[in-house]
């Protein structure tokens, strides 16, 4: 047991974990723009169009549980159905509008530029 451990040891040591990166403001932009054409419209093709852009970042390592749970709503809301009223149109244009506020990588804390000294 201790040889196999030995033997996966240099493996783990190499392997460096890679560090994926936060969805662009472009790609939550165009998710954002399908939900609400999902909503305008309530055609299949659109609909469906929102939740398979949405899906992928329901397992993105990095995004914070409150875009989760925003892209989940977002996700089950993208439906298609009989009358599109203006509660529905609403639960979809609600977290569509979080998106991009909520789901965008954050900004770094601008450092202070050291003094000079003379």
């Amino acid at each position: 047991m201790l040889l196999g451990f030995a033997l996966m040891l240099p493996s783990l040591v190499q392997a460096k974990p890679k560090k994926v990166p936060f969805p662009t403001r472009e790609e939550l932009r165009s998710l954002q723009l399908m939900a609400y054409s999902c909503s305008r419209a309530n055609d299949q093709d659109s609909c469906s169009k929102t939740r398979n852009l949405a899906d992928p970042l329901m397992d993105h390592p990095r995004l914070s549980a409150a875009c989760k749970d925003t892209v989940w709503e977002l996700v089950q809301a993208s439906q298609m159905v009989t009358t599109n009223s203006f509660q529905r149109r609403d639960s979809i244009d609600r977290p569509a509008r979080r998106l991009t506020l909520v789901c965008a990588e954050p900004e770094k804390p601008q450092q202070p530029a050291a003094p000079t000294q003379t």
